[in-house]
């Protein structure tokens, strides 16, 4: 082997190590743009319909969501990510690559979020919090669910429909539609009503709308969940004898103020069906979205004798029961002193 040859040979050699360490370091350097890790926390990115892969951008640098912004858009863009970004709400991980968060955005590969509403009057503000948890706002909301159609759609008249809520936490999509919504909570109604509770349904005496309609004025007699089915048997022995209610929460619904502290002979004569001073039997409807604890009051109502009641003089928030007219007139005499002393109107 001449000199030369060697020489010329060292070189080629050299040459050869080089190009093999270059395309060594630009496969690695590839490697962690795709695959190395962008995400140093967990994080949730909301992302409406229609948002473009600028706003994207914006939405993930704002929420500091991603550490390498530039790697992320780079891989974004040979994925074709700005042609597919599905709305959402999605949860980043600690450790995600870039590969894998353009994935899930690309397939729609959302997080379900815990949506929960209770102690709800009205379905305007059922829509008013469904459009802060959810994608679609309260305007799009309260459009479906205020609507007769939708409400006979599912068996309901429109004034009984809110019974058909049942409030408590559900799982959903932030993109779920309000017209899903409804579908979604009308196979949770009947689900509700199992065949425990339908079981107990015939010794009531009601159906299941009347049950719910029962059940919202108890929720507006007491929050002690404890002497609820007190009360609902009060009201059911009431209903049998064909005697009205007279419920003073269905008077506060009949005048438009459950604010009311005091209810006045004024009140008393509020020309509406769901006076229930003026009316005998339930009133068209619930004057309230009724609570899970309600329903299973009136399903499981105490057997008694009571004919009566009225809030304790102790303004404990509990209430006083009797039999006899004789009886509730010297408690309802007590509590009408007490709200005097207090100055209360």
């Amino acid at each position: 082997m001449t000199p030369t040859f060697r020489k010329h040979k060292r070189k080629y050699l050299i040459l050869i190590a080089t190009a093999i360490a270059l395309s060594t370091i630009g496969g690695i350097t590839a490697y962690s743009i795709v695959y190395g890790s962008i995400t140093d926390r967990n994080s949730v990115v909301y992302i409406p319909a229609g948002t473009s892969l600028d706003a994207l951008m914006d939405t993930l640098s704002s929420h500091n969501s991603i550490s390498h912004i530039r790697r992320f858009r780079s891989t974004a863009s040979a994925m074709g990510l700005d042609k597919a970004i599905r709305p959402g709400r999605y949860e980043l991980h600690k450790g995600m690559s870039a590969k894998q968060i353009v994935a899930m955005l690309r397939i729609g590969n959302q997080t379900p979020t815990n949506v929960t509403f209770n102690n709800i009057r009205t379905l305007p503000r059922l829509a008013a919090i469904l459009g802060k948890q959810l994608m679609a706002d309260s305007m799009e909301f309260a459009k479906v669910l205020l609507s007769d159609s939708v409400a006979i759609k599912y068996g309901f008249k429109p004034e009984e429909f809110i019974g058909m809520f049942i409030p408590n936490t559900y799982e959903f999509y932030w993109t779920v539609t309000p017209a899903d919504f409804v579908a979604r909570m009308h196979k949770e109604y009947n689900r509700f009503w199992n065949e425990n509770r339908l079981s107990k349904l015939a010794r009531t005496g009601l159906t299941q709308k009347e049950v719910s309609i029962l059940a919202s004025i108890i929720d507006e007699e007491t929050n002690h969940t404890g002497e609820m089915p007190v009360i609902a048997g009060v009201y059911i022995n009431r209903l049998r004898r064909n005697m009205p209610l007279q419920a003073d929460p269905t008077v506060k619904f009949a005048v438009g103020d459950f604010s009311l502290k005091r209810i006045l002979y004024k009140h008393l004569h509020v020309n509406s069906p769901y006076n229930t001073y003026r009316n005998t039997g339930l009133p068209p409807g619930p004057i309230r979205m009724p609570s899970i604890a309600a329903i299973n009051a009136v399903l499981n109502y105490s057997d008694n004798n009571y004919l009566y009641f009225c809030a304790s003089p102790d303004l404990s928030g509990f209430h006083i029961f009797a039999s006899t007219y004789g009886e509730h007139l010297r408690n309802a005499r007590r509590y009408a002193e007490a709200l005097d002393k207090l100055g209360i109107k």
